[in-house]
């Protein structure tokens, strides 16, 4: 039997799923985790497109937003605003 790994980038395609899996993330993760999901949304939306727009190179990003990494608080944000600006992403108080 053949099996293969799964990837969650390949189901964000829509931006309702994109928000939706965010929200969750952010409502009951942890901050790894919170790390993580935003490098499963820059996968989805192209990590290439991110890296761009963050001014940071892909293996920078791939490293920063995998497990166990520890990114500084400016490439979360450089990262959180790359994505907004793809998705429009809002937020309500």
């Amino acid at each position: 039997m053949n099996t293969t790994k799964f990837e969650i980038a390949e189901y964000l395609h829509d931006e309702e799923i994109v928000h939706e899996y965010l929200n969750t993330v952010l409502e009951e993760g942890n901050a790894q985790e919170i790390v993580v999901a935003l490098g499963h949304i820059a996968k989805a939306i192209g990590m290439t497109q991110i890296a761009e727009r963050t001014g940071l190179s892909r293996p920078s990003l791939y490293k920063a937003l995998s497990p166990n990494s520890k990114p500084q608080f400016d490439t979360i944000l450089k990262v959180i605003r790359a994505i907004r600006e793809k998705l429009q992403l809002k937020t309500s108080l």
